[in-house]
């Protein structure tokens, strides 16, 4: 079953592809060539719901702490409660990379397999940090930091389920 097709949802990916690949809003199908096609389908891809997840995915990871000097500290100890290096700076960066040019899969099962290595124990105690972390930030300081960090583990396991379908 293909889906509903409304024209406000749509209007934004034609004013891209007339915009980004310079196509007038009426031409004909039968005047697109190979190229043009392709140009389509890759603006049609960049509106789409994994393109979307790995958007939220990054900016889960853009809330944590950045991977300097200043926020080691918060690194070592999501390291230590965590019980995985699966989530380090290190071993996702070349992920978060990928994810930029819209590759975010990797990255994705990344974190699920992170998490999914986690025992109980060991993912309240890193939903702890990263709770902290983000209350410290002032992103959301009227939260119990174990609810903040509990809440960004699940929307990352939800956006990441979602771009690896």
């Amino acid at each position: 079953m293909l889906p509903e097709v409304r024209p406000h949802v749509s209007a934004p990916l034609a004013h891209q592809v007339e915009h980004q690949l310079g196509l007038a809003p009426h031409l004909e199908a039968g005047h697109l060539d190979v190229e043009r096609v392709a140009g389509i389908a890759v603006v049609a891809a960049a509106h789409s719901d994994g393109y979307a997840a790995t958007g939220h995915l990054l900016g889960l990871l853009a809330a944590l702490p950045a991977p300097t000097k200043a926020g080691e500290r918060f690194w070592a100890e999501l390291w230590r409660t965590s019980g995985t290096a699966y989530l380090l700076p290190a071993n996702i960066k070349a992920l978060v990379l990928r994810s930029l040019t819209g590759e975010g899969t990797a990255l994705a099962r990344q974190i699920l397999s992170a998490v999914d290595q986690m025992t109980p124990p060991q993912r309240v105690a890193a939903g702890e940090v990263i709770g902290q972390a983000l209350a410290e930030s002032d992103h959301f300081p009227d939260l119990k930091t174990q609810v903040i960090g509990e809440l960004w583990l699940l929307a990352s396991i939800v956006h990441e389920s979602s771009s690896v379908r």
